[in-house]
C-alpha cells in the first residue's frame, strides 16, 4: 500500500474545545491529515468551513509536512437554515486560530461559494472539500459549478453522505456522482464521500484498491 499513516497533533484542540465538540466532522480528520501529506496537493479549497474542525486538519499537515500547500476556506459565516445562525464569534475564532497556527497556509475568504469562483483559474484546484447548505440542489450546483476549476487528478470530498433526514440530499448527489466517476467512502461521522472526477492518479488508484483497509483504519 502506497498509502502512508502519520500521528498528528491538532494545535486547534488545544486553543478551543469548542472547534472539537461543535463537530460533526470529527471523525474524518485524521484521514483530512493524511489526505494532504500523502497527495501534496498544491491549492485546496473548503466550501463551508463553520469552527474550522476540517480545513484546520488539512492545514495541520501543510505545517508539519511542509508541502506547500496553499488552503482556502470559503465561508459567509451566518448560517443557514441547516446549520442556524452563526454569532460572529465564530468567525473571529477561525480567523484568530488560522493566523495564530496556520499562517500562511490558512486564507479565509468571506463571501458566497459563487462570489469565490472568479478567484481561482480553471484547473487550479487539487482537492475541493463541499460541506455548504445539504440540499441536493445546492450540493449540485456547488459540485458543478467549481467542477472546471479542478485539476487533473483533482479529489472533491463531500460531508453528510449519509444524512437522509429533512431536505439534506447530498446522499442524492453521491449515490449519482458514483455512477460516474470513481471514489470511495467513510460511514463515520454523518458519511464523507471522496470522488475523483478529473482522473486517477497511480495514488488514488491505490486508494481504491485499498478502500476497506482505509474504511478499517479511520473508522
Amino acid at each position: 500500500m502506497k498509502w502512508s499513516f502519520g500521528q498528528p497533533v491538532f494545535a486547534y484542540e488545544r486553543d478551543d474545545p469548542n472547534i472539537v465538540q461543535r463537530s460533526a466532522w470529527v471523525g474524518h480528520r485524521y484521514f483530512a491529515y493524511d489526505l494532504i501529506r500523502n497527495v501534496k496537493p498544491r491549492v485546496v479549497v473548503e466550501l463551508g468551513t463553520h469552527m474550522g474542525l476540517s480545513f484546520f486538519s488539512f492545514c495541520q499537515a501543510v505545517v508539519d509536512c511542509s508541502t506547500g500547500t496553499k488552503c482556502y476556506a470559503v465561508d459567509s459565516w451566518v448560517g443557514d437554515s441547516h446549520t442556524g445562525g452563526y454569532e460572529e464569534a465564530v468567525y473571529e475564532t477561525v480567523s484568530r486560530v488560522a493566523k495564530a497556527y496556520y499562517a500562511p497556509a490558512a486564507e479565509l475568504l468571506r463571501g458566497t461559494f459563487d462570489e469565490a469562483l472568479s478567484q481561482f483559474a480553471d484547473q487550479s484546484v487539487d482537492v475541493l472539500h463541499i460541506d455548504g447548505y445539504h440540499t441536493y440542489e445546492a450540493a449540485a450546483h456547488d459540485f458543478y459549478t467549481w467542477l472546471p476549476k479542478m485539476a487533473d487528478n483533482g479529489i472533491v470530498l463531500f460531508h453528510d453522505i449519509n444524512v437522509r433526514i429533512g431536505n439534506f440530499g447530498v446522499y442524492r448527489l453521491w449515490e449519482e456522482l458514483r455512477r460516474q466517476y470513481p471514489g470511495l467512502a467513510f460511514d463515520q461521522s454523518h458519511g464523507l464521500g471522496v470522488l475523483f472526477p478529473k482522473g486517477c492518479s497511480e495514488l488514488l488508484q491505490d486508494m481504491l484498491l485499498h478502500e476497506k483497509e482505509l474504511k478499517m483504519r479511520y473508522r
